[in-house]
């Protein structure tokens, strides 16, 4: 195959009809007598329920329904679990699945109790008020370290307790490398939870056609072919009578791949009790309380380094916030313990962490999934052995990093799929060194920082490494297909939302057969269009889906290879594919177009060469050996303005080594995205509960996000360390622009205060956790 398109910065194809307003998102369906769904949420953290008295509500006129969890009868039952126990020797685990609408208790603020269907929303919205509850309030479960005290409610009743899971991992022996340790650093990190405020929230629509027997949803979902088939289970249906569709989305970042909320489970039962369209669409004020978070982490830790700052062994205690309730299992907190080894050589390392349940909205993978609680308390650690043993910061790492031939290396550390965590190769002094370049590190050090301390300013810089472990199992698949007009479709089991899929797609089959890749129209996410798939999470859909649809290329192009040389009477290896047709090398006008040879592929008359199939068409599929992992060094430099303590961020770079690099352009803007968001969970996101569970700060009035302005240039340099997992050698990149901001931001503030003895050991700050912190 001759590259022409991989590794080229081409626009998007999807651009031209997002830009235009002709993308189908969610909340565009509308079907004739569609009806409207509204929740009543609970408004309280913990509280027994009485009795829920609908009958005003249900006789609002424009009121067509209304349910409680008594209505659902068999149909309430607790969501299915999503991710298994890890097989991993001693480890506790209690799983507690979300029901469709509360009963007997409350476990959360936002937990839905009844749903209303009405002709509109605004009447909907206005039956809630007519629904009397009976709440007894509970204490609440709100501090993570104090759940697992003897004296705190019980959330879950049949539990002895809120612990939801204890897991111990551990490679070599730390007590003996602590013990001939030169210096060992111990503190307590705080990495606090916060929501992904995608610019578009969930919404569900659903139509059942009773004539056909057949049930279509529109979904704001990352997985439409995991959906698909758990609504075919729970609703009685075989799954050719389902159809799901997930349309363009505007973010997903993690929670909506969370599988089922209430509300997936519940639109579908209303289209079909009721043989009518009906639409929910998530509010602001919903997605605050209803879509699931990430983040809160505490940990102790400790890492033991000889004199001349080698690390010896790493300590690692940690409890993780699962919210009230854990269906997402244990991705989060294993990938917490594994992304904390980072890039470096860790002969020793002890981990073990308890996940709690708390009287919070529901914690699953949010974009790094727990990565970033890792990197934050290693390059933390460093930093402080840094200064302990009088080293400068990027010296400790650079003494520290893998080399080329440790590579494969196994880390001997349970992944989120289950395996040891075996990082797949790497290159990185490279990387740090080209950052280090970038930022002018040396040059602000030694030149830049004094002079603008001389003159009262507080200039900082932060130099921080990442490892991102993508591209996991179990497979995608492909469908590539020839037609007649000389267009190309491709379709393919994951959903896209936002990451470029339509382009980086089109770029690998166009190179494969020759087309146009503005010829080349990709289908994501509907399951009527491709039957197999997992979904679009953990940086998995370049890695896994590319390589469904590189392979499915190939057998298109052996098909068209196949049928031009009896055509052209030519040898294969004498032929050419290149802009839409295939010709013999060398006499371009001894050739046939794609279509046309298309159309020769699916005669309507005579006979075909026995074992040949019609078309120009392919299906195949990939699984990955293991994960590839993805790494990068990220710098900036801030300026603090003393009296505010507001950060402005004058310089960001990043040398970032996904493997072979599909679309430059495309990857800038994913790492982009990711820093954006990194640095709103680093310095502005910060979810704030009362002592009641009830979360103060619910709207975008009081809650942070950064915008335009706060968000810096962002310089980017890709490194290629091309994957042996793959054929395409592409690694994963869509959480890496997130994961080491935390870290970063920590670092860089920290020096730009250059407080003594000041230490920042928390995220995310604020102007005002500054100013506590210094005083």
């Amino acid at each position: 195959m001759t590259t022409r398109l991989f590794g080229s910065p081409i626009k998007r194809n999807e651009d031209p009809r997002l830009l235009t307003g002709q993308a189908l998102f969610v909340d565009d369906v509308e079907l004739p007598g569609l009806l409207h769904v509204a929740f009543l949420r609970s408004p309280y953290g913990h509280a027994r329920l009485g009795h829920v008295d609908a009958a005003a509500a249900r006789a609002l006129p424009g009121v067509i329904a209304v349910y409680t969890a008594d209505d659902l009868g068999e149909y309430w039952q607790p969501g299915p679990p999503l991710v298994p126990e890890p097989p991993i020797p001693g480890t506790v685990f209690r799983r507690r699945t979300q029901v469709p609408l509360a009963r007997g208790k409350v476990k959360h603020a936002g937990e839905p109790i009844a749903m209303v269907i009405a002709e509109s929303r605004y009447l909907a919205e206005d039956a809630l008020t007519l629904i009397n509850v009976d709440y007894d309030l509970l204490p609440a479960v709100v501090d993570i370290e104090r759940a697992l005290d003897p004296d705190a409610p019980r959330i879950h009743d049949d539990l002895d307790s809120n612990l939801a899971a204890r897991v111990q991992q551990a490679k070599g022996d730390y007590a003996a490398a602590k013990a001939r340790a030169d210096v060992v650093i111990q503190r307590r990190f705080v990495y606090d939870r916060g929501p992904s405020a995608a610019m578009e929230n969930r919404g569900v629509v659903a139509q059942w056609d009773a004539r056909a027997g057949k049930l279509t949803v529109w979904d704001t979902t990352q997985a439409p072919v995991v959906i698909r088939n758990g609504l075919a289970g729970m609703l009685g249906l075989s799954e050719n009578q389902v159809r799901v569709i997930a349309p363009f989305i505007g973010g997903g970042f993690g929670p909506k791949i969370m599988m089922f909320y209430p509300e997936e489970v519940l639109v579908p039962w209303v289209a079909m009790r009721l043989n009518r369209p009906v639409k929910w669409i998530e509010d602001r004020a919903e997605n605050f309380y209803a879509t699931t978070q990430e983040r809160g982490q505490v940990h102790e830790s400790e890492m033991a380094l000889t004199r001349d700052g080698k690390i010896l062994g790493v300590k690692d205690s940690f409890v993780v916030d699962t919210g009230a309730y854990n269906p997402y299992g244990l991705t989060i907190p294993l990938n917490t313990q594994c992304t904390l080894l980072g890039l470096y050589d860790v002969p020793a390392y002890q981990t073990d962490f308890e996940q709690v349940f708390t009287n919070k909205t529901i914690v699953t993978p949010y974009r790094g999934a727990g990565r970033q609680h890792g990197i934050f308390v290693m390059e933390r650690l460093l930093d402080l052995a840094a200064r302990e043993l009088g080293l400068d910061r990027v010296e400790i790492r650079r003494r520290n990093l893998l080399r080329p031939d440790q590579f494969p290396h196994n880390h001997q550390i349970m992944f989120q799929d289950f395996a040891p965590l075996v990082y797949d190769n790497g290159n990185y002094a490279p990387m740090l060194e080209q950052t280090l370049e970038m930022i002018g590190y040396n040059r602000f050090i030694r030149e830049e920082q004094p002079k603008a301390r001389a003159e009262g300013r507080a200039l900082g810089i932060g130099v921080v490494t990442y490892v991102e472990g993508t591209g996991i199992g179990p497979y995608e698949g492909a469908r590539v297909q020839v037609q007649p007009s000389g267009k190309v479709t491709v379709a393919t089991g994951i959903g896209t939302q936002g990451q470029g899929h339509y382009t980086v797609f089109a770029q690998i089959v166009a190179d494969q057969i020759g087309a146009d890749v503005r010829d080349v129209e990709v289908v994501t996410g509907d399951t009527d269009q491709f039957y197999w798939g997992a979904g679009t999470f953990a940086s998995r859909g370049a890695v896994v889906a590319g390589n469904a649809i590189n392979e499915a290329a190939k057998d298109v192009r052996a098909k068209i290879l196949r049928l031009a040389s009896d055509l052209l009477e030519a040898a294969e290896e004498d032929l050419e594919l290149r802009d839409g047709q295939v010709f013999v090398r060398g006499v371009p006008a001894r050739g046939i177009k794609l279509g046309a040879l298309a159309q020769r592929a699916n005669p309507m008359r005579g006979a075909v060469k026995p074992g040949t199939q019609p078309g120009l068409e392919a299906t195949n599929y990939f699984g990955p050996e293991r994960g590839a992992t993805a790494a990068g060094v990220h710098a900036m430099i801030v300026e603090l303005d003393r009296e505010t303590l507001e950060v402005k961020i004058l310089r960001y770079v990043t040398s970032h080594d996904c493997g072979r690099v599909i679309n430059p352009m495309v990857l800038d803007g994913q790492i982009h995205g990711g820093v954006a968001q990194g640095i709103g969970n680093a310095f502005y996101e910060q979810l704030i509960y009362d002592e009641n569970g009830v979360l103060l700060n619910g709207s975008f009035m009081d809650f942070l996000l950064p915008t335009a302005l706060d968000v810096p240039n962002i310089e980017t340099h890709h490194q290629e360390t091309p994957s042996p997992l793959n054929p395409l050698g592409v690694k994963g990149a869509g959480e890496a622009g997130a994961i080491p901001v935390g870290a970063l931001f920590a670092q860089a503030v920290e020096d730009a205060l250059n407080v003594p003895g000041l230490e920042i050991l928390e995220i995310p700050l604020s102007p005002l956790r500054l100013f506590e912190l210094t005083r």
